[in-house]
């Protein structure tokens, strides 16, 4: 069988994909990964043939974009990525695909594969990361960084999605959208985000019940899988330098603004004077150097990556932008985390790991060293945090790997269907 996984995003989005791409390969399966150019590497690493539906200057140009960050500018960015991608995308999936023989995964952006079940009749998959893209009426996600919609009534948050939909979601993608479903002969659709996301043949979510507890209004038949922990380097040891370090003292903090975000001078510049306020030693990960301030104080240092499952479980707190993948890996290692949430998900993975008690929350204004210093402080030093970090790790040893189940539901779908 050929199965065709699409994942639309940056490092984190695409990486679960490429894991879940292994475990299908390794079932003796034709697959091939389609992303954006960057990642053709990771796929070439991981042995699955790779199709290129965003260049790599394309796509470093949209994260070079300092709206990129911003929610509502970012939102329109996003918009305009997502768009211009659909055409190129199903023309690559039409060029691959054998109907009778071809299942097709796609990301929650990835709406081409959508458009190919529609038009070749090909059971397709979508595979979303994060809770913050199931909506409800009951707990609601947290939609930025002024909060969530928890203590509004019933009525209010329909409304609310409603107006999201309206004014902001159905002008950026659903009508871009319809245009590209027009060209095709395909009708409109109504409010992408609502419902149609979510009906595909077969509808994942990629993490545990315990970090997003289903809710009455979620979609029928959604599967949740547990966590898609794949890192392609999680079985390498850890770099001499970095175990140096790592033995030279302390354990560290560490901090990350993310792969995705290129303009991150002013977090480091803040996070290490955060370390000197507190008497820390620390650890930036940071692709770029010259994100970092020109010279580091003694005790701290700099790494372009380091594997999450070596480093993570020998820090003292690690923090991060909420990504969902850099979230679920600390919740693997039992790390208490400190999250600085900039767009998208991140502000409800935030919220959930703060009120599952192994992490803290600042919005980037409030980012600033002597805050982030006390934050740290109270979360180092906090017993119970520690306490509650290891027994949600626990957890992880008890469960089969996510990537595993959702390897099994979609060969489960493909069954069904005959292929």
């Amino acid at each position: 069988m050929k199965i065709l996984i699409v994942a639309a995003g940056s490092h984190g989005d695409v990486l679960p994909f490429v894991g879940l791409g292994r475990e299908l390969q390794g079932r003796g399966h034709e697959v091939r990964l389609f992303a954006s150019g960057p990642f053709a590497t990771t796929a070439a690493e991981a042995g699955l043939p790779f199709a290129e539906v965003l260049s790599s200057a394309e796509y470093h140009r949209y994260l070079a974009d300092r709206d990129a960050t911003e929610p509502r500018k970012g939102m329109a960015l996003l918009a305009q990525a997502v768009i211009s991608t659909q055409r190129r995308c199903l023309a690559l999936l039409e060029r691959e695909c054998e109907p009778g023989r071809t299942l097709v995964v796609g990301s929650s952006l990835a709406w081409a594969t959508r458009l190919l079940g529609e038009l070749k009749g090909v059971p397709v998959a979508t595979v979303h990361l994060a809770p913050s893209w199931f909506r409800s009426n009951h707990r609601a996600p947290s939609i930025g960084p002024l909060g969530h919609l928890e203590r509004a009534p019933l009525f209010m948050k329909r409304l609310i999605w409603h107006a999201m939909d309206r004014r902001f979601l159905d002008p950026l993608f659903t009508a871009p959208f319809n245009a590209v479903r027009a060209e095709r002969g395909l009708p409109p659709i109504r409010r992408l985000f609502h419902r149609w996301i979510h009906e595909a043949d077969l509808t994942l979510g990629m993490f545990p019940a315990w970090f997003g507890p289903p809710q009455p209004d979620w979609p029928t038949g959604l599967k949740l899988t547990g966590f898609p922990l794949y890192d392609h380097g999680e079985n390498l040891p850890l770099p001499p330098a970095v175990e140096q370090f790592l033995n030279a003292g302390d354990p560290p903090v560490a901090f990350t603004a993310g792969t995705a975000n290129v303009s991150s001078h002013e977090f480091f510049q803040a996070s290490v004077h955060a370390c000197q306020i507190s008497g820390r030693r620390g650890l930036m990960l940071a692709q770029d150097a010259a994100q970092l301030p020109a010279t580091l104080p003694l005790g701290m240092t700099h790494f372009a990556y380091v594997p999450f499952k070596a480093l993570l479980p020998r820090l003292a707190a690690f923090v991060h932008h909420g990504g969902i993948g850099t979230s679920s890996q600390a919740l693997l290692a039992g790390v208490p985390q400190l999250v600085r949430p900039m767009g998208f998900d991140q502000f409800d993975n935030a919220r959930r790991a703060t009120s599952l008690g192994v992490a803290r929350q600042l919005l980037p204004r409030h980012y600033k060293p002597a805050v982030v210093a006390r934050a740290l402080r109270d979360l180092v030093d906090e017993p119970s945090t520690r306490a509650r970090c290891a027994e949600l790790a626990k957890k992880f040893s008890s469960d089969t790997p996510g990537i595993t189940i959702a390897a099994e539901e979609l060969l489960r779908l493909a069954a069904d269907r005959g292929l």
